[in-house]
């Protein structure tokens, strides 16, 4: 095949170009996947494609295209690639930071390169600290990340609802120099084969680096991977060497927090929107029409104007996957029904309400237990202790006292149920933080500008 060797770079590469050639290394290889329009049917796949430089472009093969190209473009195999075509990329489907993306026809050319393979890297990440989730709340866009693994659940099915099938789902918590941490979400492949090594080396505290997991709102912050996501253990990589020395050094014994608890009202951040923007008092959040259908987030401010004490705070929790438990009577053990097994101990995780009050109403709130123990400053273990000594030393009551009259902004969620043909309103804290004055004082000075709008 006669390609020019005169290589053009990536980010030199526009819609308006005739004849280029690039030299790619193929960092990611999607399936080849059946699809159905108008025009008919056929067959189509992905690969993201790296140059020397670490850019990165998306290219799409269909039809005959992709049946030609499929076997020959091999995963982390490097390539001179000329005669395709670019367009803008839709950044709700790319996976790679590029403006354009590529399309290659039957009448592309692709060679393999023999010559000087390492210049090109086999993997390329772009990492976003724990604590700079944030603004990436909610967005199109796909984030690298990279922590120690604190903790792996055992894994669960989840049945979707479209199709009905059971897709495998395992949760892992993963903490980074910031001293947070953040929850992610494996699914599918990462949960069951991925997520079985890493719960096999869960307690030596391995490093990970996920690459394309999608940020959600979901106890303030959370991850969550896609069929597109890819899960290193251990990578031999400067990020993970220093990590690793970090967590060595001072990680393992440092104090960490929720990044969901440090963004502003546990607040969604999202381009140039007002972090303030979805504020509300409760007198607008109980509304019978607030979240029928589906569930509404919202930030309030206000305070804990009541935590009854005789509710039960708590349940008896599966150290595995955090489901319930049952205490046999007789052999003191306890049986997961989840987990099909029997354990010699278990955990308590907090399943509280609170009574929740602004200047403009009160409303009974749902805490769990990452949220509960954020608002108490202990473990559910702990208050169940102090619980059980109460009736003579009261320093259960106190610990409840405590937390009243303080002022919190949560970030929460609202969803209407039925429940004996009587619908019920369901208010739930998805992460709870301390007031920011700081943040305070700009609320009110947007909220000053916006009255001067309408003045």
């Amino acid at each position: 095949m006669g390609i020019s060797r005169r290589v053009y770079p990536l980010v030199t590469l526009n819609p308006y170009q005739g004849n280029w050639t690039i030299k790619v290394r193929v960092t990611d290889k999607g399936p080849l996947r059946t699809f159905r329009n108008a025009r008919g049917e056929g067959n189509l796949f992905n690969v993201e494609l790296t140059d020397e430089d670490g850019t990165q472009i998306q290219a799409t093969m269909f039809k005959d295209a992709a049946e030609k190209f499929y076997p020959k473009l091999e995963l982390g195999k490097v390539y001179y690639i000329s005669k395709g075509s670019l367009r803008v990329a839709n950044k709700q489907y790319s996976t790679v930071k590029n403006d354009y993306e590529m399309t290659l026809n039957v009448n592309s050319e692709v060679e393999e390169a023999l010559d000087e393979k390492k210049k090109i890297p086999e993997f390329c990440y772009n990492v976003v600290k724990i604590d700079g989730l944030g603004p990436h709340v909610n967005g199109r866009e796909l984030i690298d990340v990279i922590g120690v693994v604190q903790s792996v659940s055992g894994i669960l099915s989840i049945r979707r609802k479209l199709s009905n099938e059971e897709v495998p789902k395992r949760e892992i918590v993963i903490a980074d120099e910031s001293k947070k941490t953040v929850t992610v979400t494996l699914w599918g492949d990462l949960a069951t084969n991925q997520g079985e090594k890493l719960s096999s080396v869960v307690d030596e505290s391995p490093v990970v680096l996920i690459k394309k997991v999608r940020v959600s709102d979901f106890q303030g912050v959370s991850l969550s991977s896609n069929p597109a996501s890819i899960m290193q253990i251990n990578p031999d990589i400067p990020e993970a060497h220093k990590l690793r020395a970090w967590f060595s050094e001072e990680g393992k014994d440092a104090h960490m927090v929720s990044a969901g608890a440090s963004l502003p009202g546990g607040g969604v951040r999202t381009g140039s929107r007002s972090i303030f923007a979805d504020r509300k008092f409760l007198s607008d959040v109980i509304l019978p029409t607030v979240g029928d259908g589906k569930p509404e987030y919202f930030n309030v401010k206000g305070y804990v104007s009541y935590i009854k004490p005789d509710q039960a705070m708590y349940y008896l929790a599966c150290q595995s996957c955090n489901k319930k438990v049952t205490e046999d009577s007789v052999s003191s053990k306890f049986w997961c029904e989840a987990c099909q097994k029997t354990y010699e101990e278990c955990s308590r995780r907090y399943i509280m309400t609170v009574k929740f009050s602004d200047f403009r109403g009160e409303a009974w709130i749902s805490a769990f237990n990452e949220q509960a123990e954020a608002l108490l400053g202990m473990s559910a273990d702990k208050l169940s202790e102090l619980r059980s000594q109460d009736v003579e030393s009261k320093v259960y009551s106190r610990e409840l006292e405590k937390v009243t009259w303080v002022p919190y902004v949560l970030r929460i969620s609202v969803l209407q149920t039925e429940y004996m043909n009587e619908k019920r309103q369901r208010i739930t804290i998805r992460s709870l933080s301390s007031v920011n004055w700081e943040h305070e004082s700009k609320y009110l000075l947007e909220q000053i500008a916006s009255m001067k709008k309408e003045a």
